[in-house]
């Protein structure tokens, strides 16, 4: 599954902050029904990507960063996933050991699921989250 329960849920983070200036970790969780502990976690990965800050004690909680019309959806699933690869043959520069065994011979699956994988990762560069999670 390329968009796994992590992504969903830092998608409705994201939507979450998008409408309010400032949230608590404990109201992004109870609000959108996310565990606390797992709402966190990805509020520690959003930081990181640069789309969201966290300030701790009095008067703090978490608040949007960037512009959701310049993160695509393929930027968030890279920063929550870590990659979007359909496979592993698909990553840049992956050691094929099948090709290897077989005296260097094509892999027709490889070739299919590299072009598959370009189409994808073209379409998920298209998609602004301003566009996913409101449709403008």
């Amino acid at each position: 599954m390329l968009i796994t329960k992590e992504t969903d849920y830092a998608l409705r983070i994201l939507r979450a902050l998008a409408k309010s200036d400032r949230l608590t970790t404990t109201e992004l969780s109870t609000n959108e029904q996310i565990p606390q502990n797992f709402a966190y976690k990805i509020l520690k990965k959003l930081q990181k990507a640069g789309f969201v800050e966290i300030a701790r004690g009095t008067g703090g909680g978490c608040a949007l960063t960037s512009d959701l019309n310049s993160i695509t959806l393929y930027q968030l699933i890279n920063a929550m996933e870590q990659s979007a690869f359909l496979t592993a043959c698909t990553k840049p520069g992956q050691h094929c050991s099948w090709q290897e065994s077989h005296d260097d011979q094509i892999c027709h699956a490889h070739i299919q699921l590299l072009k598959i994988q370009k189409t994808l990762d073209q379409e998920l560069k298209s998609h602004t989250l301003q566009t996913v999670l409101f449709g403008n």
